[in-house]
């Protein structure tokens, strides 16, 4: 059973401030996260600012490396992004999360964002686990 898309940014930010992040759990090893690109998400050319969905990916992988690792703190380590395709205002972006694998101190992740169920970026990451919850 999925569950339904939530707000994640709730605390003023980055991410609250350019629209907020959709965010839901598929299972202990899947996410997904949303986001509806606006005209402050375009860059010079009128498609989505390549800034912006590595931001988007950055916010809702590191919140699928939080969950998995029991809500503690997590940290970006690394973030390798490859751009494949363009998306343009009033899009919906999906990007899914598949944890690779996690240990007691780092989550490895993939991540896709998708956009007219088109892959428009493809991410590699990982989240360092600051401390873990007894």
């Amino acid at each position: 059973m999925t569950n339904k898309f939530e707000q994640i940014s709730l605390k003023n930010g980055f991410m609250k401030h350019n629209g907020g992040v959709m965010f839901r759990n598929i299972s202990e090893n899947e996410y997904e996260f949303k986001s509806i690109i606006d005209q402050n998400h375009l860059n010079a050319a009128g498609i989505t600012h390549g800034g912006y969905l590595a931001a988007l990916i950055d916010a809702g992988a590191g919140t699928a490396a939080h969950r998995c690792s029991e809500n503690a703190p997590c940290v970006t380590i690394s973030l390798d992004l490859k751009y494949i395709g363009a998306s343009k205002i009033g899009d919906e972006i999906i990007g899914h999360v598949k944890i690779q694998k996690k240990t007691k101190t780092l989550v490895f992740l993939f991540c896709e964002l998708k956009c007219n169920n088109k892959i428009i970026t493809s991410a590699s990451g990982v989240w360092k686990i600051l401390k873990m919850k007894s």
